[in-house]
């Protein structure tokens, strides 16, 4: 018997409850619940987000929030500043020059958090970049990058914060409003354990401004036209209201849980899960690890695809590989949402039996050891002394 467990930094699993919610008998997309599931949906996001700001709710996947906040960010004759450090921080720029937006780069070393020193000399005497377009978690890499630090930056500046917050909302510590956030953008199938489906994009007032200046190009994506119906918990196109409800109950349970110990036992986990890759000789991707996932590089002289499969097929565990120019180089443990820290341990001892098999050498146990050990309190955190 295969029991499915996924791994992967996203989509990830879906709690029993909030299935159970989205399989009620479906109800006009107009009906008066539709709105005040929509009303309960906006104010538990601004209330995870530590948010004023208002959300709108899209029926799209993360890169629709992404595509909604750059085409409102760039007023005709401004350009756009792309901290560029994964395949997720390329998405942005892919964004802007699929509309005709002016972009420039700033490009980091995969695996490497953004420097916000190079973001301020980037800033110096630039009137001309209308906003800067940052990752919080670059699931690429498993990298987690300093955005409290880089807001501060760039509210130095006339300059909007786009922040790509998909992998890592409800996975890592993020407060839009203190971190100067103008643009967060997030999509549902991560940490907030929903299926794929919704986008959500904060609009700060800073953002609103810029907006209301010029007549963004956008229809379907037209934050505008969600800022008008927001202001009757609607939206301006059928909303996806099976997934709101099943957010409103996703939702429900991080309040319960407390947004702040969400964030804790993320930091656990992936200090654990840290732990016991390295335990087995493994190295760590990331110079800063995020906390929604690990990478490592793959054993040497193993192949991912070998490792993956193992795990799939005898395990059903979903673990995924490195894209683009870390393809075939690296595997990505995904450890957000709904997995806990029993599935991590699970993981790795999973994990183990595979790389035993295929020849990789290590002490049996060891990675579980670790793992365990910081999750009692044992253990240091990896790169403590």
């Amino acid at each position: 018997m295969r029991k499915p467990r996924l791994m992967a930094p996203g989509p990830a699993p879906v709690p029993e409850e909030v299935l159970l919610e989205m399989a009620k008998p479906v109800i006009h997309s107009r009906d008066p619940r539709t709105k005040q599931g929509i009303k309960e949906a906006v104010e538990g996001l601004q209330e995870i987000l530590k948010t004023k700001s208002d959300v709108a709710i899209l029926a799209a996947t993360g890169t629709g929030a992404m595509e909604a906040a750059a085409i409102h960010a760039v007023p005709p004759g401004k350009k756009a500043l792309v901290l560029n450090a994964g395949w997720f921080g390329l998405r942005w720029l892919k964004i802007c020059q699929a509309h005709g937006i002016e972009a420039e780069t700033i490009d980091f070393e995969w695996g490497q958090p953004v420097d916000p020193d190079r973001v301020s000399q980037a800033l110096k005497g630039r009137d001309d970049i209308a906003v800067v377009m940052g990752t919080l978690s670059e699931t690429s890499t498993g990298t987690g990058h300093p955005i409290e630090a880089i807001g501060k930056v760039v509210a130095e500046t006339d300059a909007l914060f786009a922040v790509d917050g998909i992998s890592g909302v409800g996975a890592m510590e993020c407060r839009a409003d203190d971190w100067k956030i103008d643009f967060l953008c997030i999509g549902s199938q991560k940490a907030l354990m929903l299926p794929p489906g919704l986008a959500f994009v904060t609009v700060s007032p800073k953002a609103w401004a810029v907006i209301d200046s010029f007549e963004p190009k956008a229809f379907y994506f037209g934050l505008k036209a969600a800022r008008k119906k927001l202001a009757d918990w609607d939206t301006p196109y059928t909303p996806a209201h099976t997934l709101i409800f099943g957010l409103n109950k996703s939702l429900s349970m991080i309040k319960a849980e407390g947004i702040e110990r969400v964030w804790a036992r993320h930091k656990t986990m992936s200090e654990a899960c840290q732990a016991g890759i390295k335990a087995l000789g493994l190295e760590l991707f990331s110079a800063r690890p995020a906390e929604g996932l690990t990478a490592f590089y793959v054993p040497e002289g193993l192949k991912d695809s070998d490792v993956r499969k193992k795990l799939d097929d005898r395990f059903g565990i979903t673990i995924v590989g490195g894209q683009d120019k870390v393809k075939g180089k690296i595997l990505r443990m995904g450890h957000m949402g709904y997995n806990d820290e029993v599935d991590v341990v699970g993981a790795l001892a999973a994990l183990e039996m595979v790389l035993a098999e295929l020849g990789h050498e290590f002490e049996p146990g060891a990675g579980v050891t670790a793992a365990q050990r910081v999750l009692i309190g044992q253990g240091s955190p990896v790169g403590a002394s």
